[in-house]
């Protein structure tokens, strides 16, 4: 990982942190030596709660002074309850850190915890640098990383066999191509859950990846300038290939992670082939299965090169989930980051999400072909881009989401899209 170019949203900012969330907040503690803590996440069934729960029993057991109480919350609520709470000066003690210009942003507010030098045990021995570089700002870190999360194009392989497609797309044109072999079938081949506005803007994440240089998605980053013609580019694109129709019937309403009909419930039962997501997204469609169990033919693909574009080949978006301490959080904070980040921990984090862990002994026991064709498409990424809307902060990334939405439902062109996101550039 040390050899490649990360971008997070600040000149000082490495990639950040990606998806979990939610509730009241407070730690305290008591004269008595009693340590009570709150923890947010956004894992709201299946194995990833249970993990949660699992993980806190164990802490609990070897620290009994300390209580720890968990809420799970949706994670499209995360952001705003989160902010509210750190504005209000009342956060929980352990939460999510998504990284990019939001987790910037908290640490000038001074609402995080720092981390340096209290990263111990085996997290400090099994969990490379690069990977607490992605949760570093001005030299400190401020999260404890837990698993990789790139994106790309996970998919059902028996509906590909069922259509024909022998290999997977390299470029948008044979993305194209397949797609159509896959409506031959009955099946929409790509499920998109636009209702959450987050799903339809990575779309147009990438192909920014894909037709803007490293350099550009860096100066934008901390610019917040849209100007330069790539970014027009990348817009046009995706138009062209909505037009192409390669979404579920009824994306502009479609849930991305809650229940049946979600996009990730369609690739689960099999009434999409595939949906574009970070890799958190084998967990959530293994939750939505009709046993709860990991879809058995799940398999992925990079996103697929854009011929001419200006993007360094295999460059990736994405980046390592994580969790920050409040900065009024009591020092066990710290040491249940430490915990959950031990080789044990990892991985049954890894098992309970079907996700990439970031500790190198953890990593040894992922199986899935799918992810470790993940881990290796991360390693050798020549440049690797935190979502944009982390990258970009809340402001200017969720303006830019809506003005995806927008431009999909083909109530504005690309052009308009990107004026309304050097609006809100320009707004900071």
């Amino acid at each position: 990982m040390m050899g490649k170019r990360i971008l997070a949203g600040s000149a000082a900012l490495v990639i950040g942190a990606l998806a979990l969330a939610g509730c009241s907040a407070g730690g305290s503690e008591s004269g008595d030596g009693n340590v009570e803590m709150t923890l947010w996440q956004n894992s709201t069934t299946g194995p990833g709660q249970q993990f949660w729960k699992d993980a806190i029993a164990a802490f609990e057991d070897e620290n009994p002074n300390v209580t720890i109480k968990m809420q799970s919350i949706q994670n499209e609520d995360l952001d705003g309850k989160l902010q509210t709470s750190l504005n209000a000066g009342d956060p929980p003690d352990i939460f999510l850190q998504r990284g990019g210009g939001k987790m910037a942003a908290m640490v000038q507010a001074g609402q995080l915890k720092d981390l340096t030098g209290q990263v111990t045990g085996e997290a400090e021995e099994n969990i490379s640098e690069g990977a607490f570089k992605s949760v570093s700002y001005q030299d400190k870190v401020w999260a404890m990383p837990l698993s990789i999360l790139p994106g790309g194009i996970f998919y059902s392989q028996d509906l590909y066999n069922a259509a024909g497609i022998t290999e997977t797309p390299t470029t948008i044109d044979e993305l194209v191509e397949a797609n159509d072999k896959l409506k031959s079938t009955g099946v929409a081949p790509l499920a998109l859950g636009a209702k959450d506005a987050w799903p339809a803007a990575h779309w147009f994440y990438w192909f920014a990846l894909r037709e803007c240089s490293p350099a550009t998605m860096e100066e934008t980053g901390d610019s917040k300038d849209f100007s330069d013609p790539c970014w027009l580019k990348a817009a046009e694109d995706l138009n062209d290939f909505a037009a192409t129709e390669p979404f579920n019937e009824g994306f502009l309403t479609t849930p991305a992670q809650q229940g049946a009909g979600s996009s990730a419930g369609l690739v689960a039962n099999h009434k999409a082939a595939g949906e574009l997501m970070g890799a958190w997204d084998p967990g959530v469609i293994a939750s939505l299965t009709p046993d709860e169990k990991p879809l058995p033919d799940l398999a992925w693909y990079p996103f697929p090169e854009v011929p001419g574009g200006e993007g360094e080949p295999g460059s990736i978006m994405g980046g390592v989930d994580g969790y920050s301490c409040a900065a009024q959080a009591p020092k066990e904070c710290v040491d249940f980051l430490n915990f959950v980040a031990s080789d044990a921990q990892q991985t049954a984090y890894y098992k309970a999400y079907n996700s990439p862990p970031v500790n190198q002994v953890a990593q040894e026991a992922v199986t899935e072909p799918y992810l470790k064709q993940i881990l290796e498409a991360f390693n050798a990424a020549p440049f690797v881009s935190q979502w944009l809307d982390t990258v970009l902060g809340q402001n200017v990334g969720n303006a830019l989401n809506v003005a995806v939405v927008s431009m999909l439902a083909g109530q504005s062109t690309p052009q308009q899209m990107i004026d309304e996101a050097n609006k809100a550039g320009a707004k900071g």
